[in-house]
């Protein structure tokens, strides 16, 4: 078979196995960025979920400047004010981010209830 790989039992032709190259635009690029850098998303979770390999992702950050997590002392460690207020801060991120994905899924549940 020409253009296959002929390596092992289940070979397939070389055009299956590479993976489709995608160029992504700058917006979608700062978009993705953003998702870790001021939403407080994982670089692991928001590769995943935007269907981008997590080495790209992370180039893409490395890019804009971003330095991954910052290690902060946890604030029962420190009586400082502006660490507290900075746990604080994302803590109440979170709170957010949790209570807007409740609420798409309240929808969502509503919704395909009402198709049956």
């Amino acid at each position: 078979m020409v253009g296959a790989h002929t390596v092992g039992e289940n070979a397939r032709p070389r055009s299956e196995m590479m993976a489709k190259y995608q160029r992504r635009s700058s917006t979608f690029k700062d978009d993705a960025c953003k998702l870790v850098m001021q939403q407080g998303y994982s670089p692991a979770k928001a590769a995943k979920e935007l269907g981008v390999a997590l080495m790209t992702l992370r180039a893409w950050l490395k890019a804009r400047g971003w330095r991954g997590p910052q290690q902060v002392d946890a604030p029962d460690q420190s009586e400082d004010p502006k660490v507290l207020k900075a746990h604080i801060r994302d803590l109440c991120a979170k709170l957010t981010r949790a209570e807007m994905e409740k609420e798409i899924l309240k929808k969502a549940t509503a919704f395909f209830s009402n198709l049956k």
